[in-house]
């Protein structure tokens, strides 16, 4: 009876260790994605880059871009090195990538490296949620999806704050963008060190290795037998018919597609609902409502807190209710935010000050709801919703299309901001929040994707 309880104790301990260490991979995608925010006022001074608004979409979106084929190779790269190879890879690539940001000389060189670091971090936002699922088992699945959900949103919290701090102390040093951009390199550097130590998916050892090595890290990590069982029935299901993994097959099973476009409408629910308007451009948004550099950078840091606060309580949701009511749930509330702000934007109620707070509250109160509710329930539909068979394929291929969403607005957006005003952005992302209501009501059918997992 003791040696159980020890050996239950130490596969927990693996367990957590492995989980927080593969959502560090979250916290870079978080860091690395929420830098700009901050960073780009200093970038587009004239003594430094000089950037118009359309060269600032360029260089938020170059990384945006680069995440679109790292987010699309990864399954493959995955499926044939291994996830533990493939986040170690992904760990030096962030911290060569970010050191080449800082040293950038020109808009080009700078576009290159932000696209370089782009492909690790759309391989991480895909890679991380397929290895913590495989490690874990049923019990504790959710709880770990949610941890790099958690990682990604703490991780835009302290690049706002290292942001802030910079900015407010090193104010009058125009090149202190580079330095905002060199600090991911610590993290990037500690994933490095410690992905040494991780166990391989045994998962991918029952399709790679033997599978007397899959049961031993299965027992590891502490599987129970039946996850076991299931496991080996998933993987020889995935050996027995590798076609299904192409697209012309999928195209042909209307139970596959149907789980595809699911995946698809999930990804880009998570895009157009507009969450990183204020992740990218926050610091921008706030300025052109009239707050002052110093009090947007600070405001920032308010709205990732507030984000951090919102989704430890928000995860504790999803194991409680339906993952659809849950999404519509958020939708909902994100549609009531940007219609308050569409509202304040067009009246002249408000004194600019009183404007400035309420918009800040309403800011905020969005990104609780997108990044409490909305985000983490999105990323853990695209861990759980697809067969084991074609999971890694799948999830590369919906991460894929939602970089290629984010990508595309976050090369407009600014031009949007000078075409529509700050009003006119507002009630556009109103729209497609509405049409994310629908999408969720057609394709996150809950009913509709037992089936088609039945039928598979």
């Amino acid at each position: 009876m003791k040696s159980n309880k020890v050996a239950h104790r130490l596969s927990n301990t693996l367990l957590n260790y492995s989980s927080y260490v593969i959502s560090l991979g979250g916290f870079l995608f978080g860091y690395d994605t929420g830098v700009v925010n901050g960073a780009l006022t200093f970038i587009s001074l004239p003594d430094q880059l000089n950037l118009s608004a359309n060269l600032q979409g360029l260089v938020t979106a170059s990384l945006v871009f680069g995440c679109t084929f790292g987010a699309l190779f990864s399954g493959k790269l995955a499926d044939k090195y291994g996830r533990k190879l493939l986040l170690h890879t992904i760990a030096a690539v962030f911290t060569l990538a970010s050191i080449g940001c800082a040293l950038s000389n020109n808009i080009i060189v700078l576009s290159i490296f932000r696209f370089i670091l782009g492909l690790s971090v759309g391989c991480a936002s895909s890679l991380a949620p397929i290895y913590l699922n495989e490690i874990s088992p049923d019990h504790y699945k959710s709880t770990n999806i949610n941890k790099n959900a958690m990682a990604i949103v703490f991780g835009q919290l302290c690049a706002f704050t290292v942001n802030a701090i910079l900015g407010s102390w090193l104010q009058n040093w125009h090149p202190v963008w580079r330095l905002m951009m060199l600090m991911a390199v610590v993290p990037a550097i500690v994933l490095w060190l410690l992905s040494f130590n991780l166990p391989q998916s045994p998962f991918w050892q029952l399709l790679h290795s033997t599978r007397e090595k899959a049961r031993k890290t299965f027992h590891r990590l502490g599987f129970p037998q039946f996850d076991i069982r299931e496991a080996i029935l998933a993987s020889q299901k995935k050996q027995q018919h590798p076609h299904q993994l192409q697209f012309k097959a999928v195209v042909h099973n209307k139970y596959l597609l149907y789980l595809f476009f699911s995946g698809i409408a999930v990804a880009f629910i998570q895009q157009i609902s507009g969450v990183n308007i204020v992740m990218y451009y926050g610091t921008t948004l706030l300025e052109k409502v009239g707050m002052g550099a110093q009090a947007s950078l600070y405001g920032n840091v308010l709205i990732g807190l507030v984000s951090s606060l919102a989704i430890t309580l928000g995860t504790k949701l999803t194991s409680r209710f339906s993952h659809q009511h849950i999404l519509l749930t958020g939708l909902s509330g994100n549609i009531a935010f940007m219609l308050a702000l569409t509202f304040i934007m067009r009246s002249s109620i408000l004194s600019q000050s009183q404007t400035n707070i309420v918009v800040l509250i309403l800011l905020t109160g969005f990104l609780a709801t997108q990044q409490g509710v909305v985000s983490p329930t999105t990323w853990l539909l695209l861990a759980e919703l697809f067969p084991p068979a074609a999971k890694s394929t799948f999830m590369s291929w919906s991460t894929a299309i939602m970089w290629l969403t984010n990508f595309i607005i976050s090369l407009i957006f600014p031009a949007l901001i000078a075409i529509f005003g700050t009003a006119g952005v507002f009630l556009v992302f109103t729209a497609t929040n509405v049409l994310c209501v629908l999408l969720t009501l057609i394709l996150v059918n809950p009913r509709l994707i037992k089936i088609a997992w039945q039928k598979f």
